[in-house]
């Protein structure tokens, strides 16, 4: 994770330096009272609050040391309004129609950071995005590396 670059939105970076923020300002001094508690009911050794505690404490921080690589490594994706009209990339927005089935489906293509398929924010390293980037509106691509390939095609692109 260390030199690995993420894709991710402005947006989606806010969303991650809030969550960070959150989690130094708020969340730790939560733990902190929580250990503080434990500690006082006495016998540590045998005290299964203060292991829930630090058991807690341990996910937080784990949890913020892997916000700081992520934002520290963080690649904000910002598509040329003329190029990402054109053709699928990170960004776009891509309305796609399954030849199989006749259903059109909407998806917003961002970094892996980001993805939400129920939310239509599907992730640049998935079989279909992959299918998708630089291609154009109008086109027919098949979907493989899937355990039944596909066909889809491109009927709208922001």
């Amino acid at each position: 994770m260390a030199d690995e670059k993420f894709y991710v939105t402005k947006e989606g970076l806010d969303e991650l330096l809030k969550e960070q923020d959150n989690l130094i300002h708020v969340v730790r001094d939560e733990v902190i009272l929580e250990l503080q508690e434990a500690r006082a009911q006495g016998d540590l050794s045998e005290n299964a609050d203060y292991d829930a505690a630090r058991d807690h404490q341990a996910r937080v921080e784990a949890r913020i040391r892997e916000l700081e690589a992520m934002i520290a490594n963080a690649e904000i994706i910002e598509g040329d309004k003329e190029t990402s009209s054109k053709t699928v990339g990170l960004g776009s927005t891509v309305t796609i129609k399954d030849l199989s089935s006749e259903e059109e489906e909407t998806y917003t293509i961002v970094g892996s950071i980001e993805a939400d398929p129920l939310n239509g924010k599907l992730s640049n390293i998935t079989p279909l995005a992959v299918a998708l980037l630089d291609n154009k509106l109008g086109d027919i691509v098949e979907v493989s590396n899937v355990e039944e390939p596909y066909k889809v095609k491109i009927v709208n692109l922001k």
